[in-house]
């Protein structure tokens, strides 16, 4: 392990933020917002930043869109924080993407879960290997949503790929994520926990050291708050955190997610930090639920 892994591996074990990607009143992406917005989480103590992220749009974003939002992102965080830059899509468009943000300074990308109706064990692994060896310098990290790919075939990966350093595992299972992490070796990889909050507690439990969030971008008092009790082993406390941010996370998981970003730009928006449009698939609130993640976000320390 090479100490640039290391320091990447280090950055992993934080509020990996997710942050969101503002659009002006045109519709195209507003950075003037978006550079206020990474200024916010920065200056809120937050250390690792991932553009092309959920929380981010990124499956809504042109390629372009893509590529400026990496980059704003990259030049707003400085020597201030990581970048964790999220690509994905077919294989030519990872493999660019991971070397974009190579070219940029980024020191670690992170692999969306792929895109296609049919993903075959070993097919995962190639994808990932392609996108791995094309940026051998950067630390990768593999975003797993799929409860049905074991551990070894992750440390397959690794024994071919060393730089695949982290795993982003957001499948909603504790029981499933400890397994998963003791069959792919537990310490060879830093572990987040990539369902957020909600899920920080149990995943930590069983071996987590960082956790990915979108709530961060409204509130980055209160994730911080909630790794630093987990750090310490504090669980009462941390789940005192977990109970103010319930409701927010449950408007955010209804219906499958289909409100994930909507309801994060919504309070944004309640704040007058950003506008609270979204792009379709994505839908906005109704005026009721408006109103409450504008009261929400109103009793949370800013």
């Amino acid at each position: 392990m090479t100490a640039t892994y290391e320091t990447q591996r280090a950055a992993l074990a934080q509020v990996v933020a997710i942050p969101v990607t503002p659009f002006a009143q045109d519709g195209t992406v507003d950075l003037g917002t978006h550079r206020a917005l990474l200024r916010r989480l920065l200056d809120g103590g937050v250390r690792t930043l991932t553009p092309g992220g959920n929380t981010g749009e990124f499956y809504a974003l042109t390629p372009e869109e893509r590529r400026t939002v990496t980059e704003s992102t990259v030049e707003e965080a400085g020597d201030r924080a990581a970048v964790l830059v999220g690509v994905g899509h077919d294989v030519p468009t990872a493999v660019a993407s991971a070397r974009h943000a190579r070219a940029l300074g980024a020191t670690m990308v992170m692999v969306h879960q792929p895109v296609h109706p049919y993903v075959s064990e070993g097919g995962w692994l190639d994808y990932h290997r392609a996108v791995a060896e094309s940026v051998p310098e950067l630390g990768v990290v593999p975003y797993i949503r799929d409860a049905r790919l074991p551990g070894a075939r992750l440390a397959e990966l690794a024994d071919v790929c060393p730089n695949v350093i982290g795993v982003k595992y957001a499948v909603p299972d504790a029981a499933r994520f400890a397994a998963f992490a003791r069959d792919a070796g537990f310490e060879r990889f830093v572990w987040v926990a990539g369902l957020a909050e909600p899920y920080a507690p149990s995943y930590f439990s069983a071996g987590a050291t960082g956790f990915t969030s979108g709530l961060v971008n409204v509130a980055p008092t209160l994730s911080l708050t909630m790794i630093e009790t987990l750090r310490s082993g504090d669980y009462p406390a941390a789940m005192k955190v977990w109970e103010r941010i319930r409701r927010f996370e449950e408007l955010r998981a209804a219906d499958g997610s289909a409100n994930n970003v909507t309801v994060v730009k919504e309070a944004l928006a309640s704040l007058g930090l950003c506008r609270r449009e979204v792009r379709p698939p994505s839908r906005e609130l109704s005026a009721s639920e408006r109103s409450e993640v504008a009261a929400i976000a109103a009793g949370w320390p800013l």
